[in-house]
């Protein structure tokens, strides 16, 4: 595919988003930013929050797993969906009751400010690496399989990709990225469709003789019964429900587009129907990573492609030049929903949990210039993480992904968790020095696990054992409240 087709791609599809920007974000102030003035409907929100529950991870990481991992990752999404179902019947009907504009609020009202700004710290800090770990995987399989053969170094390919961002994020906020997360959303799902046809096209197969071969080679094998391995279905399952929870129920980027919803029933509605739709299209992916591995096996290459690279090898190279292109779009759309709704979220955390925007006695427009200052800085912060994730030449995105959610966001549910069941008090000094302790023995427990607990070894289960130790130290700052 030559280097005109796919300029002209990149700068129509960002055309669209910035036509979509200009169209939602007028006469858009702080309160648009935010939440959105609290009017998205609820059916865009749940459709647009499969592409940022998905991003660029899912589309390359989850098919490249398969070879060695069969299907076990639908164990830890099956665990998704029953977080997703705690979300929406616990955490939602507070944050609503709370009239929250940032979920970290919550803890300032029931603790008190140094827990507020600790349980903040512990998102800001997780979302960062997070979402650009995402943007990394993306960008550095732009840059290897086009934009190296073009000359343009990395750094460039990142500022101009976070500039992009920045632009059609910069005035609306969450109420341009629930309509750009649709069109994003939608391209994506359009690439995994058409490449699985593509890939039984091309090996003469049906849909149900595609999912026949897979069955027979072992790759939709679900539940792994080795307790022993980091995939047994237990962990998976648990670590799923862990991930769900903190991921979305208390991560201000998912939240904040959950509670721009008008209602609470529509915002559990959303909740409900996203986390079916996100069963179905994670399968889906699985399904991909199997038939991405038969058709290398029914076409096989010198040098045989592995993990994250599986999938752009077929799709740029032995696929027919349209799968090609559906697979540019759905790399693009997987791409911006990882960032413009992180950036957005980080902006919108900084400006009311540190800096107390709302609470201040300044004008709109000082508010204003102060949230587009940090809008700024955020996408800064986000472009030095990417360059250092290339400079580590991260393997294995996902894995690093879910690790660093169960390092940093085990004292958010620890502290939300003794908020929310029960009546005790801490003791404030005490907070960030525990919330901080808890990751570093999580982290020695899980790297000797084999040698502590007989050969077991664990996986991302670790989180919750983080979450645990971090109960702990709470519960030892801790007094019972007499009323």
């Amino acid at each position: 595919m030559s280097s005109v087709i796919i300029s002209s791609i990149v700068a129509i599809y960002f055309a669209a988003l910035l036509v979509i920007a200009w169209i939602t974000s007028r006469g858009a102030g702080n309160s648009h930013f935010f939440i959105g003035q609290r009017d998205s409907r609820w059916y865009l929100v749940a459709y647009g929050m499969i592409g940022t529950s998905l991003s660029g991870v899912t589309f390359m990481s989850v098919p490249g797993k398969v070879h060695t991992d069969h299907f076990f990752y639908f164990q830890l999404i099956v665990g998704n969906f029953i977080g997703y179902m705690i979300v929406a019947y616990v955490l939602l009907p507070l944050y609503y009751r709370l009239h929250l504009t940032s979920i970290y609020s919550y803890l300032g009202e029931r603790f008190g400010r140094v827990s507020h700004r600790t349980g903040t710290s512990f998102f800001l800090l997780s979302r960062t690496l997070g979402a650009s770990a995402r943007i990394y995987l993306v960008l550095n399989v732009l840059q290897i399989f086009i934009l190296d053969q073009w000359g343009v170094p990395f750094i460039a390919t990142a500022a101009l990709i976070l500039l992009m961002i920045l632009l059609y994020t910069f005035q609306g906020g969450v109420k341009t990225i629930v309509w750009t997360d649709t069109l994003q959303t939608t391209f994506m799902l359009l690439a995994l469709v058409m490449t699985i046809w593509y890939i039984c096209d091309g090996l003469g197969l049906s849909v149900g003789g595609l999912i026949g071969h897979l069955s027979e080679r072992g790759d939709t094998q679900i539940i792994n019964s080795d307790w022993r391995s980091p995939s047994f279905f237990a962990k998976q399952v648990l670590s799923g429900i862990f991930i769900s929870v903190a991921m979305m129920g208390l991560d201000q980027e998912m939240m904040q587009k959950n509670i721009s919803v008008k209602t609470l029933p529509d915002a559990q509605k959303n909740m409900v129907v996203f986390s079916v739709i996100l069963l179905v299209v994670n399968l889906l992916f699985l399904t991909l990573g199997g038939a991405l591995y038969l058709y290398l096996d029914a076409h096989p290459v010198a040098a045989m492609p592995a993990g994250d690279a599986v999938f752009p090898t077929v799709a740029l190279s032995m696929l027919p030049p349209v799968a090609g292109l559906l697979f540019i779009l759905g790399l693009i759309s997987a791409l911006f929903p990882s960032a413009d709704g992180a950036i957005t979220a980080l902006t919108s955390s900084f400006c009311i949990d540190i800096l107390d925007l709302n609470g201040r006695p300044i004008s709109e427009s000082q508010k204003t210039r102060t949230r587009k200052t940090v809008h700024l800085s955020v996408a800064v912060v986000f472009l030095l993480c990417i360059l250092a994730f290339k400079w580590i030449d991260t393997k294995s995105v996902i894995d690093m992904i879910l690790k660093i959610a169960g390092y940093t966001y085990g004292p958010l549910v620890a502290l939300f968790g003794l908020g929310l069941y029960s009546r005790r008090r801490l003791s404030e000094r005490w907070v960030p020095l525990v919330c901080m302790i808890a990751p570093v023995l999580t982290f020695f427990v899980d790297k000797y696990s084999k040698e502590l607990f007989g050969g077991y070894q664990m996986g991302f289960e670790s989180a919750f054992v983080n979450v645990v130790i971090t109960l702990a130290g709470l519960l030892l700052i801790s007094k019972k409240e007499s009323k």
